[in-house]
């Protein structure tokens, strides 16, 4: 047989070399969460009612029931 001289990539060097590529590219992302907004609702806006029963509501709930 001949001997080819193809190069060849053991598996645990091909594992070596994605990981290292992936540990790159977290890196180069930075982080990717944002600090949090402050909160601009007064008390009273956040306790008014927010849920309105509207036509496309009710249709969606009468059509929706199931027999009994």
């Amino acid at each position: 047989m001949k001997q080819q001289d193809k190069t060849t990539v053991a598996r645990r060097d091909f594992l070596r070399v994605l990981a290292t590529g992936a540990g790159a590219a977290a890196v180069s992302t930075g982080p990717l969460a944002t600090s949090a907004a402050a909160d601009n609702e007064s008390n009273d806006e956040k306790r008014k009612a927010r849920y309105k029963e509207t036509d496309h509501v009710k249709t969606f709930y009468r059509v929706n029931r199931y027999p009994k």
